[in-house]
């Protein structure tokens, strides 16, 4: 199967846009600016859809459900559940909606999210700023009625608000609330933005957690999303723990707390403060985490790879390394609204053909 870098015509246009203007904004004032493009691109309806929709014969089946492209936007960039419909008229496969909380909260003190250009990376520290589960629910019911919409999958973590020792009840609650509504729900336990989060890794406090939402998600796909920080023991645990609990998948992997190997100055990284990175330094870990799920696992366990994925090219190699589905989110930022499209053609130009289209 040949391997593509090429990015498509939007390469050639959008740089100038992002270095003379989106740059200069601050990184969260310039995601909000183009979630009012992306809710109003459903407007546009079947003109959109004739440049960006996937080929049919992308379709990938997994999880039960047939996806229209192997290739989706991870949790984090749509985290209120109301750019559904937009994000699928850009080419996306599937749209992972969250992290959604229990209780509604305003996330970390400002600034807290960072670009290193120079990198292709972002830092964060947003801390699952979101309205909550409940206020969620009418959008997601509403995008459910298009015909033309993603699949849908919806991410789920702990309140900040509510103590460690509480997670449980916390996920369980949104669970009930949340799982009727998404075609998979994703289990975060591993933003390192949320004090005490990624201590719910550990198996010994996974396994009631995992087990009590699964019950809660009565038949809904459940995944649980991973950091890319954990050793190989770790991850072969964890592994075990998905298969002995029956559940559907696993998505590696989130954030990392490492700044090894970045092109921009350490002292100027070390300034931005605490956060986890994405982006171009996270594409080894990612694929090796990958590899090593890959090899310890069922052939019909789901893994969903995502981190430093910014080609059609870095998307074949996840596939080829035993992804079933591929994320992306940083290069969205880097690339451009038509970076779903490119990466989506790139697919097809390179031989790509899924199982189900």
């Amino acid at each position: 199967m040949r391997r593509t870098t090429e990015r498509g015509s939007s390469v050639r246009l959008y740089p100038a846009l992002f270095n003379t203007v989106l740059r200069r904004f601050d990184p969260e004032t310039a995601h909000h600016l183009a979630f009012s493009a992306i809710t109003a691109a459903p407007a546009a309806g079947a003109f959109l859809r004739r440049a960006c929709a996937p080929d049919p014969r992308l379709a990938v089946r997994a999880l039960g459900i047939d996806f229209p492209s192997p290739f989706g936007m991870a949790a984090g960039f749509d985290k209120n559940a109301v750019g559904i419909l937009g994000l699928g008229a850009l080419g996306f496969g599937h749209v992972e909606v969250g992290t959604l909380t229990r209780h509604a909260q305003p996330g970390n003190p400002k600034p807290r999210s960072f670009r290193l250009v120079d990198d292709r990376a972002l830092i964060n520290r947003m801390g699952f700023n979101n309205g909550g589960s409940a206020a969620a629910v009418p959008r997601i019911e509403q995008a459910r009625l298009s015909p033309h919409r993603p699949v849908i999958g919806v991410n789920i973590g702990k309140s900040r608000a509510t103590e460690v020792e509480h997670a449980i009840a916390d996920y369980v609650w949104s669970s009930l609330r949340l799982a009727p509504l998404a075609d998979y729900l994703a289990v975060n336990v591993s933003s390192p933005n949320t004090p005490g989060l990624r201590g719910l890794q550990e198996l010994d406090q996974l396994r009631p957690l995992l087990a009590e939402v699964r019950a809660a998600a009565a038949g809904t796909p459940l995944l649980v999303k991973i950091a890319p920080d954990m050793d190989d023991e770790q991850l072969d645990g964890i592994v075990g723990l998905v298969a002995e609990l029956g559940l559907d998948g696993i998505i590696a992997t989130n954030t990392t707390i490492s700044r090894a190997g970045l092109s921009t100055p350490m002292a100027q990284v070390e300034a931005l403060g605490a956060g986890g990175l994405s982006g171009a330094p996270l594409k080894a870990r990612s694929l090796e985490v990958l590899r090593r799920i890959r090899a310890t696992a069922s052939d019909d366990l789901c893994v969903i790879s995502v981190g430093g994925v910014a080609t059609a090219g870095d998307v074949l190699e996840r596939l080829e390394a035993g992804a079933t589905l591929v994320q992306g989110f940083t290069a969205f930022i880097y690339e451009g609204p038509m970076w779903a499209r490119d990466i989506n053609r790139g697919l097809l130009a390179a031989g790509y053909r899924g199982d189900a289209g």
